[in-house]
């Protein structure tokens, strides 16, 4: 007998959810797959809506994975091994997926600020590859209050499984939307009266600064090439975070890492 009594999943559902592990698929169905059971279980806590799930697929045996789904039993799935390996991107799955729908923006994250708000902070990837990275951010950017992340088409794509994990659920704690053109994005934003601060090693000592401007968009570069040469010309800050002791023993910190620091910065000076 089947954990809970699940619905066993169809073949046509197993090969439809399996696709969304390529994002051609992911933008075409507006879903996303998420693996293991911390990081559906924040993705189902912090649900828009009940509709923003579609399935919980559980593998046979997995007592606390079906626990947690009993409360979406209409929306739970029992799955074999077979079908959680054809499922799974890590090694050594959990045994519980959830297929999610995309967030929907009807509007660009400043117009859905309100008009009186004096104080807004959002971050900006330019060309962040590493999906890991921007799942990090994307976390870290929910951690410190931020308005909202927007994300060129040369950053990873914040639905890929690896993003997902990285975030740890948090997809839909805050509004995210990607642009074609960063620089076009942050002109409009700067007419809004925000300010625009990139990290660069080029930039001045982040500590230098004695006070941050009400509304400000923080923007961390592609971790080999940094801040693109358009978007930099639009940079109303350009900051480096300094390093310790009298010589440099490492090229760079990890994009991720950058971020964190300069967003705790900005958020809570």
């Amino acid at each position: 007998m089947r954990p809970l009594q699940e619905v066993a999943l169809s073949k046509a559902k197993l090969q439809k959810y399996a696709r969304l592990h390529q994002k051609k698929f992911r933008d075409q169905e507006g879903l996303f797959l998420a693996e293991g059971l911390r990081t559906v279980r924040e993705l189902c806590l912090n649900l828009p809506g009940e509709e923003m799930l579609v399935a919980l697929l559980v593998r046979e045996g997995e007592a606390e994975s079906a626990r947690f789904a009993r409360p979406w039993k209409g929306k739970l799935f029992s799955i074999n091994e077979k079908e959680c390996s054809q499922l799974a991107e890590t090694s050594t799955s959990q045994g519980i997926f959830g297929v999610f729908r995309q967030q929907r923006l009807v509007e660009p994250a400043a117009e859905a600020l309100s008009a009186t708000s004096v104080k807004s902070f959002m971050v900006a990837l330019d060309d962040v590859q590493d999906p890991g990275n921007v799942g990090t951010i994307l976390r870290t950017a929910v951690w410190f209050g931020a308005d909202a992340l927007i994300c060129t088409t040369g950053t990873a794509d914040r639905y890929n499984p690896k993003a997902v994990r990285s975030c740890a659920g948090s997809i839909y704690a805050i509004r995210h939307y990607g642009v074609a053109h960063l620089e076009h994005e942050l002109l409009r934003l700067k007419k809004q009266g925000y300010c625009i601060i990139c990290s660069s090693l080029e930039g001045k000592d982040f500590r230098e600064f004695s006070s941050w401007p009400a509304k400000q968009v923080l923007v961390i570069g592609n971790e080999a090439n940094g801040i693109s040469e358009s978007v930099k010309a639009l940079a109303d800050r350009l900051v480096r975070i300094p390093h310790a002791g009298t010589s440099i023993r490492v090229e760079s910190l990890n994009a991720a890492v950058s971020a964190a620091i300069l967003m705790e910065r900005l958020a809570l000076s």
